[in-house]
């Protein structure tokens, strides 16, 4: 006699994952595009974090991170018969899973969060496509020839399977937007100011493609210093986003600040609607291999600063912050918008 079968919700974040080639019966499947994931994963995330109040273990890391990029959600009945089924479809999938009993495992079945306590098997392991351990191995071994040396029990980045990339005239559109309020500060701070009505006049399509914080520094007559220094750090960004576009050919290591009369005129010299409509992203490989080189290089700047020591081999921090979020934003980290986009590490 078979067993009954159990409540399983497998969280996936391979963008395609394989069929569900296993007896089972489906109750639900829902993908990026339905409008009750995001919120549904962060309410998963307040349950096994406890609203913020448990310990953050590296594992409970490792498994927010893995939800923050969920692409695929199904929620089906299986008898325990097939657990080794469904463990070998949740390795192709990249997914972890929600048992019946509120406990998060791996596709092996080992725990990896105990709902009563947060506790996790000590083989546990989230699972990560093997791409995005091969580019974690190979840029850690980049920085190591700098004698740049990031934390080991970081985790990988994101894979080509899972990114689900901002569509190229959305990046043009942002870019268009980032130098807007970026010139301002720039001659606010210069104590020359530009009026905002000149500024639409160069770079009409910015402002319909504002943030809130950014409509709201663009509104203010006179923006407070704080303000100022933000938008002018937004270079760095911009430059990202032009890099991802294809207008420059690499990125300069962050020990110093990009070429910022560079940056400016590759938007003032460019028809600014021909750009929208012809942008196309570089390779996603190559956006990747930069995600995860920032990610590590914001790891290594961040531990020193937070200390008040030297940060090692010149990195600049406000530069490295400032192109991680622009990476972050552009591989849609934690479906954030870009005033919430979030560059922990």
């Amino acid at each position: 006699m078979s067993s009954p079968p159990t409540l399983v919700n497998a969280y996936c974040t391979h963008r395609n994952p394989p069929q569900l080639d296993f007896p089972h019966q489906l109750l639900s499947h829902r993908n990026h595009h339905d409008s009750q994931l995001a919120p549904h994963l962060q309410e998963f995330i307040g349950f096994i974090w406890q609203g913020g109040q448990r310990e953050m273990t590296e594992t409970l890391y490792h498994v927010i991170q893995h939800l923050e990029r969920v692409q695929n959600q199904y929620s089906l009945e299986i008898r325990p018969e097939h657990f080794d089924e469904l463990g070998r479809w949740g390795q192709a999938a990249n997914a972890v899973f929600l048992m019946q009993d509120f406990n998060v495992c791996d596709p092996a079945g080992k725990l990896l969060v105990s709902h009563t306590d947060g506790s996790c098997d000590d083989d546990a392991e989230v699972p990560y496509p093997q791409e995005a351990f091969q580019r974690k191995e190979r840029i850690t071994a980049e920085l190591g020839k700098l004698d740049l040396h990031p934390y080991d029990g970081l985790p990988p980045v994101i894979a080509e399977c899972e990114v689900n990339l901002r569509p190229a005239d959305e990046v043009a559109r942002r870019a268009i937007a980032l130098m807007a309020v970026a010139v301002r500060a720039e001659k606010i701070a210069m104590k020359e100011p530009i009026p905002v009505a000149e500024i639409r006049e160069l770079l009409a399509p910015a402002f319909d493609s504002f943030t809130p914080v950014e409509q709201e520094f663009m509104d203010a007559s006179t923006p407070d210093e704080q303000a100022v220094i933000d938008h002018a750090w937004r270079y760095e960004a911009l430059f990202v986003l032009q890099w991802a576009l294809g207008h420059f050919d690499e990125l300069n290591f962050p020990t110093a600040i990009c070429s910022v009369p560079e940056v400016a005129d590759d938007i003032f010299d460019r028809d600014l609607t021909m750009m929208i409509a012809t942008a196309e992203l570089r390779p996603t490989s190559e956006i990747l291999d930069q995600v995860d080189r920032y990610f590590r290089l914001h790891w290594i700047a961040r531990q020193p600063f937070l200390k008040g020591e030297p940060i090692p081999a010149g990195l600049d921090i406000g530069v490295i912050q400032e192109r991680h979020h622009a990476l972050n934003w552009l591989i849609r980290f934690g479906n954030a918008d870009w005033d919430d986009v979030d560059c922990s590490t």
